[in-house]
C-alpha cells in the first residue's frame, strides 16, 4: 500500500465530486425492497449454511472417528481468524441428485489470509462421497486455480480424497477442464513462480496422487495414504498382498520413498507447520495498481436494500448503489451528460484506484446530432453509450486502472433507428475493448445480464478476475417473459401450419410453463452452481467483495501490453 493519504473529505482543493443522495428511507417503495432483499438473503444465508454441512451429522461423525478434522475445520485452523471468503459454495447446487447430491461439489475453495499473506485454499471435504471427484468438482478446483494463476496467488491444498467418482469417469477424466487439467496447472503455477503447498490429511489415491507431488512442499499425517493404486487394486492386478501403511502411509513416504517433507502425526500439527511455511515466505514486487488509505462512503451500505427495485415500472439510481460502495462516495463520471444509460468514471475502492462501468437503469433524455430528442430506456445499451465506454475502458488500460463492472443491462438496443446510428459497430467497439483489456477486471451482476449486454458487460467469457453477483442477478440470452412470449409465438405458428389452433387458456399454460423453466435457469444459483459465478454476495458486503479481488489481482506485477484489434468506424 502506498503511504500517499487520501485527501480528508472537507479538504477545499478536492474536486466537487462527492456523489449525494435522494433516498427516502421512509417511501413505502424503500421499504418493501428492504423487506424483499432482506428476505431474499435470508433464503440464500439458509441454504449456504445447508451446504457447509457437507455429507451431514453422520459423515462428520465418521470424519472425527478416524482421528481427522473435517475440511471445514482445517481451514479454520489454518487461515487467519475471518479472513476465509469462499467462493463457489453453490457449486453443483442441485445436481447429481440421483446420486445424492454433492453439497458445494464435494471441495471447499476461497481467498484467506494466513500469517496475514493472502493464500489461496483448496480442501477436499471427505463427508462428501469420501471427497471423490465429480464433473464439477473438477471444474471448481481448476476455476481456483485459474484464479490463482491470473492474480499469482500462493496455493494451498488440503488433501482428503478417494479420487474420480466412477460413475461418472466419463466426465471427469478426459476433457480440457476435466481431471488431468489440476496437474497441468499445478506444473504451470510453479513454472510461474506461484507457491503451492500441498496437505495429505486422509487418501490421496491414483491419479490424484500426482497433485501434492507437483507442488512445492509436501505434508503428510500419519494414518493417511498415497498410492497410485490402493492394496486391493494391487492385489488384483499383480496378486501382491500388503498393506496400506506399507504400500504408501506417510512413514514409507518419510523415510522410504522421500516424497514427503514433512511428516506430522495428526491434523492439527500438520496445520501448525504450513503456518509455520508460509511464515517465512518472501514478498514478490508489487504490482502497478494505485492504491491509498481506504475511506468509508459517505453513505450507508445497508440502504442499498431500499434502493434496489427489480421492477422495469419503477427503475432506480445505478449511483445511489455506487455512492455506498465508492471510498468516500466520490465519483469522478467520464462524459456525464452522454450515453447516459451506461455510467462510466473513476473512483476508489478499499483504496484502489478503479474505473467504473455501470449499466444505469433511469430513463435518459438524449439528443442526436439532427438536434431531435428521444427518451432512453435504463438499462440499455444504445449507440453513443457504447462507444463512450469503448473509449473509457481504453483510457483505463493506457493509464493502468482496475476496471469494476456493475450489470443490470437488458441488452443493447434494438430496431431502425438503432440500426441506423451503427449500434452493431458501436457495440463492437466496446466488446472489442473489453476482450483485449489487460487490467484487472472484476464483475458484479446486480440485477439482470442479458443477450449481448452481458458479453460488452465482462460477462464470464471476457476473462473477469471474479464474477460476483447479487440474490437479485439475471442471467440469460434474455428475460424470462421476453424468452416465454417469443417461444410461445414460435410454437402456436409450427401448431396453425399443422391445422391447429390453440384455446386462450391453452395458450396462458404454455406461457407459463416456458417462463417457469426460463426463470429457473436464470436464477443466480442456478448459474453459480455451474459456475459461471464465482460467489453470491450480500448486496451490502459488495465493497468488501471488490476489495477482497483487487487484493488478490494486486498480487501480480505483469500488465501485457495494451492492443486492440480492428475497430469498425
Amino acid at each position: 500500500m502506498s503511504d500517499r493519504s487520501e485527501l480528508p473529505l472537507s479538504n477545499s482543493s478536492a474536486p466537487d465530486n462527492v456523489l449525494t443522495t435522494k433516498v427516502d428511507p421512509t417511501s413505502a417503495r424503500y421499504e418493501a425492497n428492504m423487506r424483499f432483499l432482506a428476505d431474499l438473503m435470508s433464503q440464500v444465508h439458509n441454504e449456504e449454511v445447508k451446504i457447509s454441512e457437507g455429507g451431514g451429522a453422520k459423515a462428520i461423525e465418521n470424519q472425527h472417528a478416524k482421528g481427522r478434522l473435517t475440511a471445514r475445520e482445517r481451514i479454520a485452523l489454518l487461515a487467519d481468524p475471518e479472513t476465509f471468503f469462499e467462493l463457489g459454495i453453490y457449486t453443483a447446487h442441485g445436481m447429481y441428485e440421483e446420486w445424492g447430491g454433492a453439497p458445494a461439489a464435494g471441495v471447499i475453495t476461497g481467498l484467506a489470509r494466513v500469517e496475514s499473506r493472502m493464500v489461496m485454499i483448496i480442501a477436499n471435504d471427505a463427508t462428501v462421497k469420501a471427497g471423490a471427484f465429480f464433473p464439477m468438482t473438477a471444474k471448481k478446483v481448476i476455476r481456483a486455480q485459474n484464479i490463482a494463476l491470473d492474480n499469482r496467488i500462493p496455493t494451498i491444498y488440503l488433501v482428503d480424497s478417494a479420487g474420480v467418482f466412477l460413475p461418472l469417469q466419463e466426465d471427469v477424466f478426459p476433457d480440457t477442464d476435466d481431471f488431468g487439467r489440476v496437474f497441468r496447472n499445478n506444473a504451470v503455477m510453479s513454472a510461474t513462480g506461484i507457491p503451492q503447498i500441498a496437505a495429505i490429511m486422509g487418501m490421496c489415491v491414483a491419479g490424484g496422487g500426482y497433485l501434492p507431488v507437483m507442488c512445492d512442499h509436501v505434508l503428510m499425517t500419519d494414518g493417511s495414504g498415497l498410492f497410485l493404486a490402493g492394496p486391493a487394486l494391487v492385489q488384483a492386478a499383480i496378486g501382491q498382498k500388503v498393506s496400506a501403511d506399507e504400500l504408501g502411509g506417510a512413514a514409507m513416504h518419510s523415510g522410504i520413498s522421500g516424497t514427503v517433507d514433512f511428516r506430522e502425526p495428526n491434523d492439527e500439527a500438520c496445520i501448525a507447520r504450513i503456518r509455520s511455511i508460509v511464515e517465512k515466505w518472501g514478498y514478490r514486487r508489487l504490482s502497478p495498481w494505485d492504491r491509498k488509505k481506504p475511506v468509508e462512503p459517505v453513505l450507508t451500505a445497508e440502504e442499498i436494500y431500499g434502493i434496489y427495485d427489480s421492477s422495469p415500472a419503477r427503475p432506480y439510481d445505478m449511483k445511489e448503489v455506487l455512492a455506498r460502495v465508492l471510498d468516500g462516495s466520490r465519483f469522478d463520471e467520464y462524459k456525464a451528460e452522454y450515453g447516459k444509460t451506461l455510467i462510466c468514471g473513476y473512483g476508489r475502492i478499499g483504496g484502489f484506484a478503479v474505473g467504473v462501468v455501470a449499466n444505469q437503469k433511469l430513463h435518459a433524455q438524449q439528443t442526436d446530432h439532427e438536434g431531435h430528442k428521444r427518451v432512453e430506456f435504463g438499462g440499455v445499451i444504445y449507440t453513443e453509450s457504447a462507444e463512450k465506454a469503448a473509449r473509457f475502458i481504453m483510457d483505463c488500460n493506457q493509464n493502468l486502472i482496475p476496471l469494476i463492472f456493475f450489470h443490470d443491462v437488458n441488452g443493447f438496443m434494438v430496431g431502425r433507428d438503432a440500426e441506423w446510428s451503427g449500434i452493431i459497430k458501436a457495440g463492437a467497439k466496446m466488446v472489442n475493448a473489453v476482450s483485449n483489456s489487460v487490467v484487472p477486471k472484476i464483475t458484479v451482476i446486480v440485477g439482470g445480464s442479458f443477450g449481448a449486454g452481458h458479453y460488452a458487460m465482462c460477462g464470464k467469457a471476457y476473462d473477469p478476475r471474479f464474477v460476483f453477483a447479487w440474490p437479485t442477478a439475471r442471467y440469460a440470452v434474455m428475460s424470462g417473459e421476453s424468452a416465454a412470449g417469443t417461444l410461445v409465438e414460435i410454437k402456436v405458428k409450427q401448431l396453425e401450419r399443422g391445422g391447429k389452433k390453440l384455446s386462450e387458456e391453452e395458450r396462458k399454460e404454455l406461457y407459463e410453463s416456458v417462463k417457469r423453466t426460463y426463470d429457473e435457469q436464470t436464477d443466480p444459483r442456478y448459474g453459480a452452481a455451474r459456475l459461471w459465478i464465482d460467489k453470491i454476495i450480500d448486496p451490502i458486503e459488495t465493497r468488501g467483495a471488490i476489495t477482497q479481488a483487487l487484493e488478490a489481482a494486486a498480487l501480480n506485477p505483469d500488465v501485457a501490453e495494451f492492443k486492440v484489434g480492428v475497430l469498425q468506424t
